[in-house]
């Protein structure tokens, strides 16, 4: 049984701080929330490291959005129709696609600067794409630069505290309405953060799994406070697993970005050959889970541990000028992308299901909403269209800025929020030797490829470790491991619950064998209540 709070605590004996908006989280989602909402309220943004360090400081390929005349919304729309697999809500899509342009342009005016060619915006294509739409910086370092912006605005404003370092424990709820956040210092001392109105904005979990793409931080702790606290988790088992990570002997899996593809790159077996011709009509460009079980399929029948990806036909020039990033990073490990062949493999990289929310991010948790990765707005159903990620964060920000506002004052009970299981347990002295048998575990059990045999022994070396709800935990990272396992167990319960390959789940052993079970239904849990399903509209 999983616990309401991670840690015993009488908020009558801790300080308080009051706030109007509290954000937690600092890539683009929490960045652009915390500049909207500080136009016409006091926030607190709180960053688990520093104010940079997160998943959008990594992402490379960049951010779709409609900006060029020979496309329309109506074309991402259906795109980001298609890539869903029958689980986008279309409405969401609608949102997405058509309030997208402002909310770049607006970005831009933020101090955002896109790469330019002949003074009009350089949009390239990207894989499930009908269009060049996709924004980018620096060549491949979109992220960077997005963030780069944000934060400058996000330091320099007055109505915006950033507390650095400070890792949030738990949501204080009470009847179904969040108070806030329970706190943890740099010092170690624990503080109650009250707010009108708390923001989820924590990102995904690639650090469940053994290889990824994702920095250290991505540990799944929104997705598991926010089920401690009550909030409806949807569609957890669609983990995307980006088909090209740097898969070399010495260096970290390295995202590949998927517009080396979209410049020209092909796949690659061992032996030399291409072999995209004969899994997908849209070749290196089709969905990511397709070619990623590709490179899977082509390591198994050749005993490989990697496929490669060649761009060595295109100028030199152009491949430095383009991926600048990604050319450094290979040349440092003695690989030169203009002449060699770049070994990769797949890895953990995004998560489209999430903490359910409406079309103003807002949960089943009054004052409690969710914005960008950690979320499940309906934008990216069963496979994310490449670049729809970062567009969703402006967009659904903006939203739940807008929402935020229309929120009475905050009126406590009065009541003392306590959570007393009298833990007295000693957490496992041997955390890393333990997370990293998680991660083996996700990666072998509940990976890319799945069936119910493997799942099932999956749940139940997880719950071995289920112990650790009991103890008395006080450090980062044994909080970061409570919240690993929570997550974890939820996605491999959800993995479990669809019996369907669709999207980013594949199920080796794929037991929909009727139309009725082949429906396009959503996976729900909620704590207390364990696993649901809901037909999508």
């Amino acid at each position: 049984m999983i616990p309401q709070y991670l840690v015993d605590f009488d908020l009558s004996e801790m300080p308080i701080r009051d706030t109007e908006v509290i954000v937690i989280g600092s890539g683009i989602a929490g960045l652009f929330a915390a500049i909207q909402a500080a136009k016409n309220q006091r926030v607190v943004l709180i960053a688990k490291q520093r104010l940079l360090e997160s998943n959008t400081r990594y992402a490379q390929g960049g951010i779709a959005a409609v900006m060029s005349e020979d496309d329309s919304p109506e074309e991402h729309h259906r795109d980001t129709l298609i890539a869903g697999a029958g689980l986008c809500d279309s409405k969401a899509v609608h949102v997405l696609v058509h309030e997208g342009p402002a909310v770049v342009r607006e970005l831009m005016e933020l101090g955002t600067v896109f790469d330019q060619e002949n003074g009009h915006l350089a949009l390239t294509q990207e894989g499930a794409h009908s269009h060049r739409r996709i924004l980018h910086a620096h060549g491949d370092a979109t992220g960077y630069e997005i963030v780069r912006a944000l934060a400058e605005q996000v330091k320099a404003h007055p109505h915006i505290e950033i507390w650095e370092h400070h890792f949030v424990i738990d949501l204080i709820t009470e009847q179904e309405e969040c108070l806030g956040a329970l706190v943890q210092t740099p010092e170690g001392s624990r503080v109650f953060l009250r707010g009108n109105a708390t923001v989820l904005c924590t990102g995904g979990g690639g650090q469940l799994y053994r290889y990824t793409t994702n920095p250290e931080v991505a540990t799944a702790d929104g997705l598991a406070m926010a089920y401690r606290a009550g909030a409806v988790l949807r569609d957890l088992e669609f983990v995307q697993f980006h088909p090209t990570a740097l898969c070399y002997a010495g260096a970290p899996r390295f995202l590949i970005s998927e517009a080396v593809r979209g410049e020209g790159a092909v796949l690659r077996n061992s032996l030399g050959d291409r072999f995209m011709p004969k899994y997908h009509p849209q070749l290196e460009l089709a969905p990511r889970d397709i070619v990623a079980r590709a490179i899977v399929s082509e390591m198994e029948t050749l005993r490989s541990s990697f496929a490669y990806l060649d761009i060595t036909h295109e100028k030199p020039d152009l491949i430095r000028r383009r991926f600048p990033t990604i050319y450094e990073t290979c040349l440092s490990y003695g690989l030169d992308m203009t002449t060699d062949w770049i070994p990769v493999a797949p890895a953990a990289h995004y998560m489209m299901g999430g903490v359910r929310t409406d079309l103003h991010g807002e949960t089943n948790i009054h004052r409690l909403f969710a914005c960008g990765e950690v979320s499940s707005t309906g934008v990216h159903g069963a496979n994310r269209l490449a670049s729809n990620s970062l567009l969703e964060a402006l967009v659904f920000g903006r939203r739940i800025v807008e929402r935020v506002g229309q929120l009475q004052p905050l009126s406590c009970s009065g009541h003392v929020k306590m959570s007393s299981l009298g833990r007295t347990d000693k957490p496992p002295v041997d955390l890393a030797e333990r997370r990293l048998k998680l991660q083996k575990t996700m990666v072998r059990k509940v990976g890319l490829r799945r069936n119910a045999v493997l799942l099932k022994q999956g749940i139940e070396d997880l719950k071995q470790e289920m112990s650790i709800y009991k103890a008395k935990l006080e450090t980062m990272e044994q909080l970061e491991f409570a919240n690993m396992l929570t997550a974890s167990l939820l996605i491999a319960e959800s993995a479990l619950a669809r019996p369907e390959s669709r999207g980013g789940h594949y199920r080796e052993d794929d037991l929909a064998a009727d139309d009725e079970r082949r429906s396009a239904r959503h996976m729900l849990c909620q704590r207390e209540k364990g696993m649901l399903e809901e037909i999508n509209q």
